[in-house]
C-alpha cells in the first residue's frame, strides 16, 4: 500500500486513516526481507518537541509510519492540503494492531510499564482479542547491563511485532540503541502510556469527548497544570494559518 507523506510545518506525518494504518502494517509483516519499521505518533506538542531535540527529529523523520494522534493535525492536513481522516490514536493503533494480530497469528511482545501494569495489561489483551498470541513481555526497569538478556529474550520468542511502552523520548532511544539487534521483529511502535490506560490507571477521555476531538480539553481539565503546555496549541494554529498564507501567495 502507498502512503503520503505531508509536512506539517517542519513535521512530517502520513495521511493515513485507522483502517489504513492497521492495513498498511499488517502488509508490512507480510513483506519477506522489510526492513525493520517503526510506528509513531506525531500532534501539535510533538512539533515543538522535535524542534528542540535533533536526535527525535532525526529519528520521526526516518520512521516508518507516522500517524495523526491529534485532532490539531488531522485539521491541519485538511486546512493545508486537504486530506481527509480522521485521527488516529497511538492507543487506539495498538489495540486494532492486536485485534488484527489475534486473527493473523502474529506474535506481540509487549515492553514497558511497571511489572505490575504490564502484567495486567497482558492479561486484559488476551481477554479482548481471544487468540492473541503475546509471546513475550517484560517491564521497563530493566537495567543497561541487562539490556543484552531482554533482546536475546525478545529473539526467542520470534515476535514480529514489538510495543514499547517507556514515553517519549525513552522508547525512541530505545528503539535507536537496540532494535539493530532484533532478529524477527518487522514492526514497533511506542505507545507510550497505552498500557495504563488498557489496565484502568490511567483514564482516557469518555468516547463522546474522543467522538468530537477534546480529549486535550478533558485531560486539560483533569490536569490543569497542563495549561501551559496548551499555549503551544495557540502557537501552532498561527503557524499554520501563515503556513497556509505562504502557500497561497507562492
Amino acid at each position: 500500500m502507498d502512503i503520503k507523506k505531508y509536512r506539517v510545518l517542519d513535521t512530517p506525518v502520513h495521511g493515513v486513516s485507522m483502517d489504513q494504518a492497521v492495513d498498511f502494517i499488517d502488509e508490512y509483516i507480510a513483506i519477506p526481507d522489510s526492513l525493520l519499521g517503526y510506528v509513531l505518533a506525531v500532534n501539535p506538542e510533538k512539533v515543538f518537541v522535535l524542534r528542540k531535540d535533533a536526535f527525535l527529529k532525526d529519528f520521526f523523520e526516518k520512521a516508518t509510519l507516522l500517524v495523526c494522534d491529534g485532532v490539531g493535525m488531522v485539521k491541519a492536513l485538511r486546512f493545508l492540503y486537504g486530506v481527509k481522516i480522521t485521527r488516529v490514536p497511538g492507543a487506539d493503533l495498538m489495540q486494532q494492531l492486536c485485534d488484527r494480530a489475534a486473527k493473523r497469528g502474529y506474535k506481540i511482545f509487549i515492553y514497558g510499564a511497571s511489572e505490575d501494569v504490564n502484567a495486567r495489561a497482558c492479561d486484559e489483551l488476551r481477554k479482548r482479542y481471544p487468540g492473541i498470541l503475546i509471546v513475550g513481555r517484560e517491564n521497563g526497569f530493566v537495567s543497561k547491563d541487562d539490556m543484552p538478556m531482554l533482546v536475546e529474550k525478545i529473539n526467542a520468542s520470534q515476535a514480529q511485532i514489538l510495543f514499547v511502552a517507556m514515553g517519549s523520548p525513552r522508547q525512541e532511544r530505545w528503539l535507536a540503541d537496540w532494535s539493530g539487534q532484533l532478529q524477527t521483529v518487522k514492526i514497533c511502535q511506542g505507545i507510550g502510556g497505552t498500557l495504563d490506560t488498557i489496565v484502568g490507571t490511567v483514564k482516557r477521555a469518555p468516547l463522546s469527548w474522543q467522538k468530537w476531538g477534546l480529549e486535550w480539553l478533558y485531560r486539560l481539565l483533569k490536569q490543569p497544570s497542563r495549561a501551559g503546555r496548551q499555549i503551544n496549541l495557540l502557537i501552532f494554529v498561527w503557524e499554520v494559518l501563515m503556513a497556509k498564507c505562504k502557500r497561497e501567495q507562492s
